[in-house]
């Protein structure tokens, strides 16, 4: 069974509220902007893990009176109206019962449970998960519930759209700490402001650590100190603080704390919920919302074709049409389909910006289309020097980039109902642009639902040939698979070369070769997330220890996408 995915929505709310532009309005002039980031991000979370299976937990009770009978101050300085005893800001709380519509329409469920916050929602349905359990917080608190014994991890955000897988066994690495109970403590030592836990004056984050690696435990601390202890970082001055403080930190951790036996309600092997497409437009309609909303749906029919099978909607529902890939049931495998080497050349690296300059689907020597584009925008003379296309031959020479946008679109549809396979180098930069192009021209449709199989030789490459030395480029990788490739940065070269890798891997390999085309759809997520995972653990190793590889396949979605890694560029 697919993941548990369990969505701290508060915090994403907030965090969306405050980064993403409140120009972002509705028909009524009402700021969206929270709405639009939920939506994605758990749009998002989905095609990550190609599970259906989320939660969105809330805060019934954001200060409970359980944790506030044991510390009154426990986040009375986010009050913002003493009388409503709130923090919400209005134009926040007026956003979230659109996004409370939106989701149960979507079929994804909401869990509150009076008097308690989700992160106590979180952790009981962590424990009662017999599936992996994937938390989507930024809040450093629920760390404490990494477990060795089970298959929890935390996805946090960073900078760049990027996320952080934690798992227990990183926390040594990171915190210091061996377990999620022990970062419990390193917490409440170092206290946090913004919750109104003071922690113990003058004992950081690092200190913490190297207290609890000498005396196994917050309790562990505070006997030592009491007998007097002088080593092991703690300094008479500590010693005589960590006494004074210990009444605070142990009310600290006790607040800390999440409750595991509240009353959700949901039934989790009834997961995933039935989507109500029709509620799900209703809901939308008037917001601004709509691309975030098709980009939901999308991705809930992806993770359904890839095995989330999702209940029967009700009769008068209706769902997501899905697409050709789950007819595939006697699919051929995929090098026996009509194969399309597909390129883009463009004005940068950071997919979210860049512009298309030229595209190229390539079959054969003889059955080549080229698109040539005026971007609309300058081409910088870096993008200049790698494929020669100046900005005043593109405004003379190409087509509006409306058209080739659309062109593509048609192109990929066109080959997703005929079954055939697209196949490029990190196609997933290329995929992502592209995505970027339908969301800026052509905003009433969804490249998601539009792409056929996709094969990334970037990605089988190093599944067939993991220790292979050296760059994984496409000219190094041609050359390692004895493709010719002589025009490096011309699209149709580019695709070319793509399609005759993909050739000379699947002759190679009886596991590539025998994979259908929703077969190594599903294969090369889990193979891109674990090379990500692998390359991540590698760069934190030599000395990275906030390197970040996103592992997302085959496009990026909007709030995700980055610039590509040097050492994933496929150029």
């Amino acid at each position: 069974m697919k993941p548990l995915v369990l969505v701290d929505t508060p915090a994403l709310y907030y965090r969306a509220f405050y980064s993403v532009p409140d120009s972002i309005v509705n028909d009524e002039g009402q700021p969206v902007n929270a709405v639009r980031g939920v939506v994605d991000a758990i749009a998002q979370m989905i095609r990550r893990f190609s599970s259906a299976r989320v939660i969105a937990t809330m805060d019934a009770d954001w200060r409970p009176e359980f944790r506030t009978r044991i510390m009154p101050e426990y986040k009375a300085a986010r009050i913002k109206d003493a009388e409503a005893g709130t923090e919400i800001p209005p134009e926040l709380d007026a956003q979230l019962p659109i996004m409370r519509r939106v989701l149960a329409a979507a079929g994804i469920p909401i869990a509150e449970v009076e008097g308690t916050e989700a992160d106590d929602v979180i952790a009981t349905l962590a424990a009662e998960s017999t599936t992996p359990v994937v938390i989507v917080s930024p809040d450093r608190d629920l760390l404490a519930l990494l477990d060795a014994e089970r298959d929890i991890s935390v996805l946090r955000p960073r900078k760049g759209g990027e996320w952080e897988a934690i798992g227990a066994a990183d926390l040594p690495e990171l915190y210091g700490v061996a377990t999620g109970l022990r970062y419990r403590e390193l917490a409440a030592l170092r206290g946090d402001p913004s919750d109104g836990l003071p922690g113990a004056p003058g004992i950081g984050e690092k200190t913490a650590a190297t207290l609890l690696a000498s005396f196994g435990s917050l309790s562990g601390i505070i006997s030592a100190a009491k007998a007097g202890v002088k080593d092991g970082g703690l300094s008479p001055k500590r010693a005589t603080t960590i006494v004074d403080s210990e009444e605070t930190l142990l009310k600290t951790v006790d607040v800390m704390t999440c409750l595991t036996d509240v009353a959700h309600g949901l039934d989790l092997s009834a997961l995933p919920h039935p989507v109500d497409a029709d509620a799900v437009t209703a809901a939308a309609a008037g917001q601004n919302i709509t691309r975030s909303v098709d980009n939901l749906l999308a991705a809930l029919t992806e993770a359904t074709r890839d095995g989330d099978a999702l209940p029967a909607a009700p009769a008068t529902a209706t769902a997501p049409a899905p697409g050709p890939a789950s007819r595939a049931a006697a699919a051929p495998p995929w090098p026996q389909a009509r194969l399309i080497g597909f390129d883009l050349e463009t004005t940068g690296v950071e997919p979210a910006t860049a512009r298309i300059v030229t595209a190229a689907l390539v079959e054969d020597s003889d059955r080549v289309e080229m698109w040539l584009a005026d971007p609309g925008i300058e081409i910088p003379e870096s993008a200049r020097a790698v494929h020669g296309i100046t900005t005043e031959y593109a405004q003379a020479n190409g087509s509006p980039a409306v058209e080739v946008v659309t062109a593509l679109c048609a192109a990929f549809a066109g080959f997703r109902d005929e079954g055939a396979v697209v196949v490029g180098h990190n196609i997933v930069y290329d995929l992502s642009v592209l995505d970027a192009e339908v969301r800026r021209h052509r905003p009433d449709l969804s490249l998601s639902e539009l792409l056929p199989a996709i094969v990334d030789t970037f990605v089988i490459d190093r599944h067939v040939d993991r220790y292979r030395k050296g760059k994984r480029t496409l000219t190094a990788t041609a050359e390692a698979w004895h493709v010719s490739l002589l025009d490096a940065h011309d699209a149709a070269a580019d695709a070319r070369a793509a399609l005759d890798i993909s050739r000379a891997i699947a002759d190679s390999s009886a596991e590539i070769a025998g994979l259908t085309g929703p077969q190594i759809m599903a294969s090369q997520r889990d193979w891109k997330r674990a090379q990500a995972a692998d390359l991540q653990a590698f760069l934190r190793r030599k000395g990275n220890a906030e390197a970040v590889v996103d592992g997302s396949w085959p496009i990026a979605v909007e709030d995700r996408i980055d610039s590509r890694p040097p050492q994933q560029t496929g150029r």
